[in-house]
């Protein structure tokens, strides 16, 4: 359904009724929609607007509500002859990884496990007598799909799939052994049995994908579903190829990945996966080499099915765009990096500053893949240097927050463009001092993208060693609790030598929309506001709903939590409240799949305590405990509405 096109009150009923995530009350289910007239024909009626009460932030007072899923707002749905809609929203778990779920075919299988090379478990061998297959603590991006002539066994209603990928799991079961970026990422098909009278979902077959042939995955974030209906995936922060070799942390993922310390190759990681769902509910795997090697997160394609907006979850960021050369087919195209004009600011109010583009090249992936197959080094594409070497022919850069001296070696700008994407943006003079770019999403109706800044600090501050003069990106003080900007999108326009850029969908403008607010720590101890964003992460618009959806991935909230900011009212409402050390992630927002609205939302390491939590830890740690599988748990959902009043009110 789009705003504003006629209905009957069923079938307006239905989608709306989905909205943000469904199951509905039995009383929904036997309403009657001729009641209002009698007997007589009920007029068309038209969807207006949706708006969301706020869920009240938890406090000690209820350190139940802390430990878990807290939702207590209400969604409004409002209609054109006056009637409103209320709907209890609430929290509905697939699965808490670490279950064990169907795998299609009479048996199980665990929710989140780790798989080598060979497709066989990774053993948590830290506590003597206990081993066990690892499982991740931390589910992100989700994508919930339907596919042409689907056909399940299991399934009784509607077949349709959701992909979720798992980032990383935290610690070993000794608790003590960090695991973080040392298992490859596993990432699984759902089939889900949606019913077609209440839009319930229900999970009927888990299958993990074979991600032998793309070399594993590294570090799996946030995710998004292309217009053609596949999950694009993530692998943020990229591994230093030039220190790779004596680097723990990769030498540990390539010893857990292929039982060796020194097989895997960093080039095959930083890329963009895409996942293709087949209608058994098995699924395929890719990797685009054409996209740039950066830390990505959360890549909007662009309604043309061509343009790609990326984040870049690094320090010393940059906006990314890739333009397909054809589309739906991210296999070739051309790479570009912004430039930020003077007036970049955090304040809503101002007019914010344009963006122009540089050309990094042009590129197919499988002749980048073919450099990394053919064994080229980084010492074959740059010189590195972590020191002045006196050299006028090296650049200084500033480069994952270090400053560096880089000497391109002659004709290596392809490879240089392409696996080593973030040197070379710096040394082509693009801005690049934005500090954890995370989540980006697209409003098509106003040609808005959203973006997200986890913090603002370090390179983006004047004064910091790591801040670029000139750059664009300088603000006068730190602002940790990060901002939602906006970019304006259009077309006509040309990269920096003059060239015209295929799309009609690229970023002109960038502005601040939402600011978060730094604060003294309060009795709680969070040191942001929090009634107000703290460290946005993942973001998604419901064009249906006029509505972007923020989560939160806050080392100042106390809680962290998943937001909806109505983009016409401006109004921002707290709808979910993570349990207390967790991070909001795998935010999905389906405004129309068989006639239900979907948003789905997973959390991560609940229990991670920081500075921030040392008022509540002892309380709390119990109870997350108790909750999540001793910390080492973590759920994938979707929210739910349950319809509130018994019938049809008219309002006049």
């Amino acid at each position: 359904m789009s705003t504003h096109t006629n209905f009957s009150r069923r079938s307006l009923l239905q989608v709306l009724a989905g909205a943000p995530l469904l199951p509905l009350s039995s009383a929904l289910a036997g309403l009657s929609l001729s009641a209002c007239g009698g007997g007589t024909a009920v007029p068309a009626v038209t969807f207006s607007s949706v708006s969301f009460s706020s869920t009240t932030a938890p406090g000690l007072t209820n350190a139940a509500a802390m430990a878990t899923t807290t939702v207590g707002s209400v969604m409004s749905a409002n209609f054109s002859d006056n009637i409103k809609l209320d709907f209890k929203l609430a929290y509905q778990p697939f699965f808490i990884t670490g279950d064990l779920v169907p795998d299609g075919n009479g048996g199980k299988v665990l929710a989140g496990g780790y798989y080598n090379i060979s497709n066989q478990p990774i053993v948590d061998k830290s506590v003597v007598g206990k081993e066990r297959q690892f499982f991740s603590d931390s589910p992100d991006g989700t994508s919930l799909l339907s596919v042409a002539n689907a056909k399940v066994t299991g399934v009784k209603g509607n077949t349709v799939f959701a992909v979720v990928q798992f980032e990383y799991t935290t610690f070993a079961q000794d608790g003590v052994t960090s695991m973080y970026g040392q298992l490859p990422s596993p990432i699984a098909v759902l089939t889900l049995d949606q019913d077609p009278l209440t839009g319930k979902l229900s999970l009927v077959k888990y299958h993990n994908v074979d991600t032998s042939s793309v070399n594993g995955l590294w570090i799996t974030c946030g995710a998004s579903l292309s217009p053609w209906g596949t999950h694009l995936s993530s692998e943020e922060y990229e591994p230093n190829a030039f220190t790779a070799a004596s680097d723990a942390q990769f030498k540990g993922y390539s010893k857990n990945l292929y039982g060796s310390e020194t097989t895997a190759n960093p080039y095959n990681y930083g890329h963009m996966p895409e996942v293709t769902v087949n209608a058994d509910g098995t699924g395929s795997i890719k990797k685009h080499y054409c996209m740039g090697r950066l830390s990505h997160e959360l890549v909007q394609v662009m309604p043309d099915n061509r343009t790609a907006l990326m984040g870049n979850d690094a320090t010393n960021a940059g906006y990314f765009v890739f333009v397909a050369d054809k589309e739906k087919d991210l296999s070739a195209g051309s790479l570009y990096v912004a430039k930020v004009g003077t007036g970049f600011s955090l304040d809503p109010a101002a007019a914010g500053a344009a963006l122009t583009w540089i050309k990094l090249g042009s590129a197919t992936s499988a002749e980048i893949r073919a450099m990394v197959d053919g064994g080229i080094k980084p010492t074959d594409i740059m010189d590195v240097k972590s020191a002045d070497p006196l050299d006028a022919n090296y650049t200084k850069i500033t480069a994952n927050g270090r400053v560096e001296w880089v000497k391109l070696v002659a004709g290596k700008e392809k490879a240089a463009a392409f696996l080593e994407t973030m040197r070379y943006a710096a040394l082509l003079g693009a801005s690049m001092g934005f500090t954890k770019m995370e989540g980006t999403t697209v409003n098509i109706k106003d040609k808005i993208a959203y973006s997200a800044l986890q913090n603002c600090e370090g390179s983006m501050v004047v004064g910091n060693a790591a801040n670029v003069p000139g750059n664009g990106i300088s603000i006068p003080a730190i602002l940790k609790a990060g901002a939602v900007m906006a970019l304006s999108l259009g077309g006509g326009v040309k990269d920096l030598a003059g060239n015209a850029i295929n799309s009609e969908w690229m970023p002109g403008n960038t502005k601040a929309l939402l600011v978060g607010q730094d604060i003294t720590a309060d009795a709680l101890g969070n040191t942001a506001n929090p009634d107000k964003v703290g460290n946005p992460d993942n973001l998604k618009f419901s064009e249906k709903m006029r509505t972007l959806f923020i989560g939160e991935d806050s080392s100042q909230h106390v809680n962290n939590f998943l937001w909806a900011y109505n983009v016409d009212t401006k109004v921002l409402s707290r709808i979910m409240s993570i349990p207390a050390g967790g991070e909001s992630t795998g935010l999905h927002a389906v405004d129309e799949l068989n006639g239900w609205t979907y948003v789905m939302s997973n959390f991560q390491h609940a229990g991670e305590w920081l500075p921030i939590h040392a008022n509540v830890k002892t309380a709390l740690d119990p109870l997350v405990k108790a909750n999540y599988k001793d910390k080492f748990g973590a759920a994938v959902g979707y929210l739910t509405a349950e319809l509130t009043q018994p019938k049809l009110a008219n309002k006049s």
